[in-house]
């Protein structure tokens, strides 16, 4: 059975979600925040329990920042059968999602769904033995409406660098970094980074970072920050559930 959360039950179906997430493991970082602590105006949860009352599986469908068109979509599933319920009920036909899974489970949903735009992401997590907190003085930092801390470098009206949070529960963060290209190879990404990740450690939760396996660039610069590799994967790419087929009629006689 797979029940969909409404405005009151979901903080009872993000408990039942709990069971199924370590949030001390970076590898659950993302999908911890969503399940459990995004915005409970944009979130929807389903959770799926098997017919001996377990919790089989949880799907979480959410608005955010990153795309106002594609809700991300984030799951985890431990059957097949939780993993077609959770998709035929959580989502539509035709829409398109941004879907982040571990690779193992993306590849169980490629029958499912239509996948597009796929990349392969290394989690990173800091490491505070290696972290070494830098002053730039062309850095500025503030905070978001929300209270992420935020550092940019500018250039008169233009944002040349800047870094900020994509999302925060009470044990991670996961970084982002943008510099355009006319202001690349300067240092100032891992400027605006070091800044933001000082600020982190300063409200008590651990900073991550996620870059595709095939960008080389934004690796190093983690590493340069103080992040290591956790060891965790995640698929990102464009999701979407075929329309189901129609049965064609009998010819005519």
């Amino acid at each position: 059975m797979t029940i969909a959360s409404t405005p009151a039950t979901l903080h009872t179906l993000r408990e039942h979600a709990r069971d199924l997430l370590n949030e001390f493991d970076a590898a659950d970082g993302l999908a911890a925040y969503y399940a459990l602590y995004h915005d409970p105006k944009r979130t929807t949860l389903f959770i799926h329990h098997d017919p001996d009352g377990v919790v089989g599986g949880f799907l979480a469908r959410c608005q955010t920042g990153f795309d106002l068109l594609r809700p991300l979509v984030t799951l985890r599933a431990r059957r097949a059968s939780a993993l077609t319920a959770l998709i035929d009920e959580g989502l539509l036909p035709a829409r398109p999602y941004l879907l982040v899974a571990p690779p193992p489970l993306a590849e169980s949903l490629m029958p499912h769904l239509d996948l597009h735009i796929i990349s392969r992401n290394v989690v990173y997590r800091l490491d505070p033995k290696r972290y070494r907190h830098e002053v730039n003085v062309l850095v500025v930092t503030g905070r978001t409406p929300e209270g992420h801390p935020r550092a940019e470098i500018r250039r008169g009206a233009e944002v040349a660098a800047v870094a900020g949070v994509n999302w925060r529960s009470p044990i991670f963060a996961e970084v982002y970094v943008n510099v355009e290209p006319e202001y690349q190879q300067r240092g100032w990404g891992s400027s605006v980074v070091n800044a933001v990740v000082g600020e982190l450690l300063a409200m008590g939760v651990t900073p991550l970072y996620s870059a595709a396996e095939d960008q080389a660039a934004s690796q190093a610069l983690a590493w340069s920050v103080g992040f290591v590799d956790s060891g965790a994967r995640e698929v990102m790419a464009q999701a979407a559930r075929p329309m189901p087929l129609l049965p064609v009629p009998p010819p005519n006689r």
